[in-house]
Formats: C-alpha cells, structure tokens, sequence
C-alpha cells in the first residue's frame, strides 16, 4: 500500500518553543479517515493522525494518507504504514491483525483496539489523565525509550575511582 500524502503541521510558535515542545510530547497515531474518530482497521486504514500529547498540551503534528486497500492479508501493504508510524508510543485502532501487532511491537508501539467510532479527543484525555495519575507498563516504557541516555554517571565514577580493567 503506497502512501499518498504525508503532511506535517508547521507550528505557529517560533522555532525554539516548537523544538522545546516537540521533546517532551509522546507521539500517538489514530486510525482515522475522518481525523475525528478512530473508524479504521489498521490493515485497511486509509489514513492515520498523529498526536504530540504530554499531561496538559496536546497537537496535530501530522496526517499520513494511503490509497485504499481491501482487507486482504497481504502483510507487503504494513510496512510502510508502520514505518510511517516511526517514533510514535501506539497506535490507537478498530482493530489489528496478529502479523500487525507483532511488527507494531518490534518496532516499540503498541497497538490499541478501541470501539468503533471513538471520540480522537477523548482518547487524548484518557492519555493525559493516565499521563497525570501514573502510566501503565507500556506506556512507561515508551516514556522512558523518550528520554535522552545520561552518561554522566559513567564520568562521576571515572573521577571516583578511575577505571580499572
């Protein structure tokens, strides 16, 4: 399944603010045609809008496009859905094959089935509440795959001790 349009949203803050923000906020996907509410097989889905959420803020950042496509099982059409999805904690969907979930998984996002027609907005809500009250395994995980290596305590124990072989 080729990928028809790929649109990112330009932020209205400057470039600084926008850099800033953009580390902090975890990225979701939404299996949407509408961008209103989760519709879509992740198979078959047409399209995807992706979040920037955190505790208090959240943004569209970007809106993939495929061409429609049956749901057939040909695992060819995931790979650039799922690479289209790069950096993203999951992946909210109607539904999701067990071939998707594993290469979802492999690649660190987790896929999420949710009832036809649920609301994009208050699926947000539903992440920044969970965000606010203590995330669950998955979700800490992906907070943590975020956050930047710190080799500095590699450096305190060098100048402790040095390092010995």
């Amino acid at each position: 399944m080729a990928l028809r349009r790929h649109l990112r949203i330009a932020s209205c803050n400057n470039a600084t603010n926008a850099e800033n923000s953009m580390s902090t906020l975890l990225r979701f996907a939404f299996a949407s045609n509408d961008m209103q509410h989760v519709n879509q097989h992740f198979g078959a889905a047409d399209a995807f809008a992706i979040y920037g959420i955190d505790q208090e803020h959240s943004e569209l950042l970007e809106v993939l496009q495929f061409a429609a496509s049956a749901q057939d099982g040909n695992e060819n059409k995931l790979v650039e859905k799922i690479a289209g999805l790069d950096g993203c904690a999951a992946v909210y969907c109607q539904a999701v094959g067990g071939s998707a979930i594993r290469q979802l998984t492999l690649q660190g996002i987790q896929p999420v089935k949710v009832s036809a027609g649920a609301e994009i907005a208050e699926l947000i809500q539903g992440i920044q509440e969970e965000l606010r009250a203590g995330p669950s395994a998955w979700l800490a995980k992906a907070l943590r795959r975020q956050q930047p290596v710190e080799n500095s305590r590699f450096d305190a124990m060098d100048d402790e001790e040095g390092w010995k072989e």
